[in-house]
């Protein structure tokens, strides 16, 4: 007679079975963030994001949140906010062009949200010089280390009651 603990082989064929579905989950979480990094301009929610890797909207931002560490719509204004201190520091494009290039419908929300992230408000950091230089000099630096260290860091104020004394 064999138990169901992890010493017997059908025990070890479950942990085989959750690691293999936990790899598959990874997969599909990376197709969403992929998807949000190349679509950021379009219409996106969590249920479209969702229906295109066959989840649930819920099961998917638990998901995305235990392995990035924010939610999927967290994850894409953060993506969207740094195109849009891109476009801003060029300073040929108006603030509210800048909003619905980057794939926002509301300029109000666009600019909470800039504000949250990068701590002054759009138009205050598109023509503020050095503001604008970011004060990194990304030259020189591969894509992928100036995205990291140019990358809008949240705000921890924004949520005071959910913090533990």
């Amino acid at each position: 007679m064999t138990s169901n603990t992890s010493d017997t082989p059908a025990g070890n064929a479950t942990d085989a079975q959750r690691e293999a579905q936990r790899l598959r989950d990874l997969t599909l979480l990376r197709r969403v963030r992929d998807r949000m990094d190349r679509e950021y301009t379009q219409p996106l929610d969590v249920e479209a994001l969702a229906a295109g890797v066959h989840m649930s909207a819920g099961h998917l931002s638990r998901q995305f949140k235990a392995a990035y560490g924010e939610s999927p719509y967290s994850y894409l204004m953060t993506r969207r906010i740094e195109r849009a201190m891109m476009l801003l520091r060029r300073g040929d494009l108006s603030v509210t062009e800048v909003c619905f290039a980057v794939g926002c419908s509301s300029l109000g929300t666009f600019s909470t949200r800039f504000t949250e992230l990068v701590g002054v408000p759009p138009s205050v950091y598109r023509n503020d010089p050095l503001l604008a230089a970011e004060s990194i000099d990304t030259a020189g630096l591969p894509a992928c280390i100036a995205k990291q260290v140019t990358r809008p860091v949240r705000n921890p104020v924004r949520n005071r009651e959910a913090r533990t004394p």
